[in-house]
């Protein structure tokens, strides 16, 4: 008898242990599981989480008449010039128009010539002044993709009034690759030359 009961002890602890077993395994697979899961939640990944828009930041078109809480003001602090307010005209493109000049004349080699073109440049934008105030900041890093292009310019092309106006775009979309790059935006419409000197 005496044999009998630690016999019938053993099967009862062994009993127990896979219960126990389970039971601590089934713990942890659910500790494990409810911390992916707020984890999950937590990164917005899946559940409701924090759903945020994505605003549209960028530069807006600025209709005639309308006002552009980034326009620059006229130095001296005063607009137009001479002070008195700026009238638009009725006819023509029916958003407003802002011009930047560089600081300084552009002069470089040409491709494949012993040719320089020195060149005073300005660009226009209908976006609001945002534009303009990317323009200045990042004058160095737009110059120099510039003079990029235009060393990159064969000397035939700018002799024609077609190759001047490819320059003029391919200068447009060097601008607005610097600005896209450094802001996320161009905006710049059109690059006008206001002297084109080649020697």
């Amino acid at each position: 008898m005496s044999k009998e009961k630690p016999e019938a002890a053993e099967g009862k602890t062994k009993g127990k242990s896979p219960v126990m077993l389970i039971a601590i395994v089934a713990v942890l697979m659910l500790a494990i599981g409810g911390g992916g899961a707020f984890a999950l939640v937590k990164m917005g990944i899946i559940g409701g989480g924090e759903h945020k828009e994505k605003v549209d930041n960028s530069p807006k078109l600025i209709k005639k008449g309308e006002e552009d809480p980034y326009a620059p003001k006229a130095e001296g602090g005063k607009e137009g010039e001479g002070g008195a307010k700026e009238v638009e005209g009725d006819g023509g493109s029916p958003y407003k128009t802002y011009y930047y000049t560089f600081t300084e004349e552009f002069t470089s080699n040409l491709k494949e010539s012993g040719s320089l073109v020195q060149l005073s440049i300005a660009c226009s934008t209908h976006r609001d002044g945002r534009v303009l105030m990317w323009l200045k900041k990042h004058e160095l890093a737009v110059r120099s993709a510039m003079l990029g292009v235009l060393a990159d310019t064969p000397e035939e092309e700018i002799t024609t009034i077609e190759g001047k106006e490819k320059l003029q775009k391919r200068l447009t979309a060097a601008i607005n690759k610097v600005l896209t790059t450094e802001e996320g935006f161009g905006g710049v419409d059109e690059v006008y030359f206001k002297s084109f000197l080649v020697q």
